[in-house]
């Protein structure tokens, strides 16, 4: 019997991380799928006639248990994987996607939810309920339930080909990147590179056992090195690497797996009826159509252009006087840091201090605490799956006793102040893909009088601490650890009835309002003060510096503004010019739809698309405009907040709902109810150029 197929023996049926081990979940997939399919057949051979509650809601709340082993493996699939993890991955993939596919084009299932959806007039259902029944039949409807047998099939097989496809896409990447090292034995090499990061390189090379500093592709290494070295000529060797990942005609080479996702995915869009695959997926977002996503994005791009061209040429006017005629995409963020030094004397080096990490976590705690009454705890008795994880209890409205941890009510059932457990894993490894990610280990729902509550994670890739100094995060690493935390918020302050409209189980262009929404706070010089304290001194950052920071906020705005309009609109055709790429290489594909974003000359060696999880492994397919689309409403949504007072408690309650409601309401209905009405895109226009 595996681990993974009985009730967890641990503080709140947390992941067992310390009992499962790897030979445990092929057996553990098979049996749990066996006993979700006696779920469904208990709901399909239900002699009584269909009802909401014995097939909609008997459905919601079926194969948790699977659900549960899933999130456990494909999460650590992501934070800590193994060679062995990937190829159970690979036997994994298929086997679920059949499961799923089972599902969704079972008939006798399909003929009872239909029978329900077509009577709902006569149930009296609340909101969330009548949302649920929407949601269940239309995910029917576009899984292939009304396919004919041939083209269920062909369904069938092409869900499991794009399921396997995208998971060898990412392990590609992730080999990619490890692949690579610069090994770097003469220090002058890195002139320019503060001694903090110097430190980090030779810790680097130390783990590797030889001599000198090591510089790798994982952002922590990468970035520094892109921003502070003088020598340009191993700037321009590092960018060609990074440009390089998976696009190198090696062994991890995604060129024509690209190719192969991009046909499935098309395919699947016809077979389902749809023109093209972003067509398919917009249908169920809040832009709704593909025309709609290039019109904001273009409408964003005519407005940020010049601003962007004028922020290149202040950048070009300092590369000219070290005698650089032509400005290269590797000299960026070496000159954005010297420009940015002269504008505000700011450069992330003297920041970092002030921002040791557990400062900084402190920091979003105590924010959540200001805005929504939760206090965090941790707990040393929930198992971890690595020894840099970290686990905290969440409670509400209610100081726990850190003394005794009393965490129940007495009869062994979470209190009622228990929100979330929340585990965080900061550091890079081998076995850790790159970025930064929030997920959980299990959703939030109610059911049998129980509110069953959430266990959420938080992962980043930040700068380990060494020997003498903690880890120290700059600026924007700060404001990704708020950003992950904005997302770690929506899924512990979840309460809905069913897990699958429970915390981040929205429309996916409403899923990164709240994690960019809490960014903001970052800039805002009261609040700034109550934690950038340097580290060793205790010194509060200056006045000035706290100034320059929220000056800051839109230096080079323009130019990340068009960096993220060029994905979004390269991924928005991709998914509906697949045809082109018969003709067309990856590269030209790419460099022919990011043309009018690019700021630099175009590197013929170098490509992203390859190494662009984001769409072809993540859930951003025809989607990745979402970022922006989301922009508008955390700047119309913070400027509410700006208008009423930062921490003002009514405003935050307001928000508090909108967090907590998951996906039981349309997105722009629960963004009206908190603002009083539907966001303005002149919100995110003024505050990023003024």
């Amino acid at each position: 019997m595996s681990i993974l197929t009985e009730k967890f023996n641990t503080p709140y049926h947390s992941a067992p991380f310390d009992q499962i081990k790897n030979e445990d979940y092929l057996p553990a997939f098979k049996d749990l799928i066996q006993k979700s399919e006696a779920e469904i057949d208990a709901i399909v051979n239900n002699s009584e006639e269909p009802t909401f509650e014995n097939t909609i809601e008997a459905l919601a709340f079926s194969g948790e248990q699977l659900d549960r082993a899933s999130n456990i493996f494909f999460n650590l699939n992501s934070a800590e994987t193994s060679d062995e993890l990937q190829k159970i991955a690979q036997e994994v993939s298929p086997v679920l996607t059949e499961y799923s596919s089972k599902i969704s084009q079972n008939e006798a299932l399909f003929d009872r939810i239909k029978k329900v959806y077509d009577q709902k007039e006569k149930y009296s259902l609340n909101e969330e309920q009548q949302m649920l029944l929407d949601e269940t039949y239309k995910g029917f409807v576009r899984s292939g339930a009304l396919l004919n047998e041939e083209d269920k099939e062909k369904l069938k097989k092409i869900s499991m080909d794009l399921s396997l496809k995208s998971l060898q896409f990412g392990q590609n990447v992730l080999a990619s990147t490890n692949n690579y090292f610069k090994h770097i034995t003469n220090k002058e090499d890195l002139a320019g590179i503060p001694e903090a990061i110097i430190e980090q390189y030779a810790e680097e090379a130390k783990e590797k056992n030889i001599e000198g500093w090591v510089v790798t592709l994982q952002y922590p290494s990468y970035i520094p090195f892109m921003t502070y070295a003088e020598n340009r000529e191993l700037r321009k060797e590092l960018a060609l690497a990074n440009g390089k990942k998976s696009f190198d005609g090696g062994e991890f080479d995604n060129q024509n797996l690209i190719k192969e996702l991009l046909n499935l995915k098309q395919q699947k869009a016809e077979l389902l009826g749809y023109k093209n695959y972003a067509d398919y997926v917009l249908e169920e977002r809040m832009a709704k159509s593909p025309t709609k996503v290039l019109d904001f994005l273009n409408e964003l791009l005519t407005k940020a252009k010049p601003y962007a061209e004028k922020e290149i040429e202040e950048l070009k006017s300092l590369a000219k006087a070290d005698g650089i005629e032509e400005m290269q995409g590797y000299d960026h963020a070496f000159y954005a840091e010297k420009l940015r030094k002269a504008k505000y004397d700011l450069n992330d080096e003297e920041l970092k201090p002030y921002f040791p990490l557990e400062q900084v976590q402190e920091a979003v705690f105590g924010l959540s605490k200001k805005l929504f009454g939760l206090t965090f705890v941790e707990k040393n008795d929930v198992p971890k799956y690595h020894e840099d994880v970290k686990v905290y209890e969440v409670f509400e409205n209610q100081e726990p006793d850190t003394q005794n941890q009393e965490t129940t009510n007495g009869n062994g059932q979470p209190s009622t102040s228990f929100k979330a457990l929340l585990y965080v894993d900061y550091f890079p490894r081998k076995g850790k893909r790159a970025g930064a990610w929030m997920t959980s280990y299990k959703n939030q729902y109610q059911k049998d009088g129980e509110n069953s509550r959430p266990h959420i994670s938080i992962v980043c890739n930040f700068s380990k601490p060494t020997k003498d100094t903690p880890s120290l995060l700059t600026f924007q690493e700060v404001t990704t650890l708020f950003h992950e935390f904005g997302h770690a918020l929506h899924g512990m302050m979840a309460n809905t009835q069913y897990p699958n409209l429970s915390g981040t189980s929205v429309k996916w262009d409403f899923v990164e309002l709240p994690s960019q929404f809490l960014e903001n706070f970052c800039y805002e010089p009261e609040f700034l003060k109550t934690f950038a304290k340097h580290y060793k001194t205790g010194e509060v950052l200056p006045d000035e510096k706290i100034e320059k920071i929220a000056l800051s906020k839109n230096f080079m705005e323009g130019y990340q503004t068009m960096r993220q309009l060029g994905f979004g609109i390269l991924d928005m055709n991709y998914h509906t010019k697949v045809g082109d790429l018969e003709n067309l290489s990856v590269k030209e594909f790419e460099d022919s739809y990011t043309k009018a974003t690019q700021l630099y000359p175009v590197n013929p060696e170098t490509a992203m698309s390859p190494s662009f999880s984001h769409i072809f492994q993540g859930g951003y397919s025809a989607g990745y405009y979402s970022y922006k689309w989301a922009e508008v409403l955390d700047a119309d949504a913070f400027q509410y907040f700006k208008e009423t007072g930062i921490f003002n408690p009514e405003t935050a309650a307001k928000f508090k709902i909108l967090l907590s409601s998951g996906g039981t309401k349309d997105p722009m209905e629960l963004y009206k109810n908190f603002r009083g009405s539907e966001p303005k895109v002149e919100s995110l226009l003024k505050r990023a150029f003024g």
